[in-house]
């Protein structure tokens, strides 16, 4: 479609610079003998006024009327001047039937897109903002960061928008694009990049994130985001009154909606109420059977769905990518807490399997296992 009305605009451009050379002008045959006869009419006037038979004001009107036919006869094209003024059209003609539409097309193929292909009609009529807009948008900048992987800022501004839309595998990759090519100088960077993990793995301050966290505010220890998710990581230790404390210090600055403002705001009201919202690896338990049987009746129904939710994220994500030994051992720590004895031995196997080669956290998972009562 658009090619036809590109065609239509360049033939309206070549119909509007021929039209004048359309024109035809009348041709006389020849004007050799008119313009002697008003040559020899000014030389009669001349002698006239000599001989004083012709006044002055008389022969300034003839000499003007005869030098306005003389150059009226001059100026009229004769048939030979017109054959080649013809001649001359035709090929300014020719001219412009060629290169209108070759230098349209050559400027077009230079500065244009014709590969592009058609945008849907939805696309097109998409308003901003709308979702429909904003996949069109990420998937020509995904397009673009396929061709060129060091643009830079397309991955900062993926990375975010892949977290709005809960894409977090993608906005891990795409923040760690961003620290490869701008470096680990940013501490508000490094505190995306460790939250994008948190989201990963559900919630839980893993220690990959706990690093990020760390380096973030070893730069600038009054990151909020960075202060906030290590308190987050107290809070799941067990530490409730140290989060609360970092908690209470960052309150004036959580007003806004951003995520760790939203779960700063919540978890501080749970603690001001004695209701935590219940670490996924809650403080380790007395070995005793009767302190393991009481520990999930301190959790609301709430909680304990969030604890098994939270537990079951770093279960599948150790499972899949494998983790350190004090990420396998606050599994093998919640799932005891948990009242589930059975899943607690699969996962310390599991660690056992996954750290064979580390013998000091083979070490620390035996300690654990008799603290726990699992066996050996």
């Amino acid at each position: 479609m658009f090619g036809l009305v590109l065609a239509g605009m360049t033939g309206l451009a070549a119909l509007a610079a021929l039209w004048p050379l359309s024109l035809r002008r009348p041709a006389r045959a020849s004007n050799e003998g008119e313009s002697a006869f008003y040559r020899a009419q000014l030389r009669e006037i001349e002698r006239d006024v000599e001989r004083g038979q012709l006044p002055a004001e008389e022969a300034a009107s003839a000499r003007i009327e005869a030098a306005r036919r003389l150059i009226a006869v001059n100026s009229a094209p004769t048939a030979d001047a017109l054959a080649g003024s013809v001649w001359r059209r035709r090929v300014a003609s020719a001219a412009i039937l060629v290169l209108v539409p070759a230098i349209s097309l050559g400027v077009y193929l230079s500065l244009g897109e014709p590969d592009t292909p058609d945008a849907p009609l939805a696309l097109r009529k998409a308003q901003p903002n709308t979702e429909e807009a904003i996949q069109f948008a990420i998937a020509k900048i995904e397009a673009r960061l396929a061709a060129n992987p060091d643009e830079v800022r397309g991955w900062e501004v993926l990375a975010p928008v892949y977290m709005k839309l809960d894409r977090y595998d993608d906005a891990v990759r795409a923040y760690q694009q961003v620290l490869r090519l701008k470096g680990d100088k940013d501490p508000n960077l490094l505190a995306a990049y460790g939250e994008s993990l948190l989201a990963v793995a559900n919630g839980v301050v893993t220690a990959e994130a706990h690093a990020a966290f760390d380096a973030a505010l070893k730069i600038d220890p009054e990151t909020p985001m960075a202060k906030f998710y290590t308190a987050l990581a107290s809070e799941q230790d067990g530490d409730f009154a140290k989060a609360r404390a970092v908690y209470e210090e960052l309150e004036p600055k959580a007003k806004g909606d951003l995520p760790w403002m939203l779960g700063l705001r919540a978890h501080l009201d749970a603690l001001r109420n004695g209701k935590p919202l219940a670490p996924p690896v809650p403080p380790p338990p007395s070995p005793s059977a009767a302190a393991e049987a009481s520990a999930p009746a301190s959790f609301t129904p709430e909680q304990l769905i969030m604890i098994r939710g939270m537990v079951s994220g770093l279960a599948q994500r150790l499972a899949d990518k494998g983790g350190t030994g004090e990420e396998w051992a606050r599994l093998v720590r919640a799932y005891s807490v948990l009242q589930e004895p059975e899943k607690a031995k699969t996962a310390l196997a599991d660690a056992r399997k996954a750290l064979a080669n580390d013998a000091t956290a083979l070490g620390s998972l035996d300690a654990l296992a008799h603290e726990l009562g699992l066996g050996s």
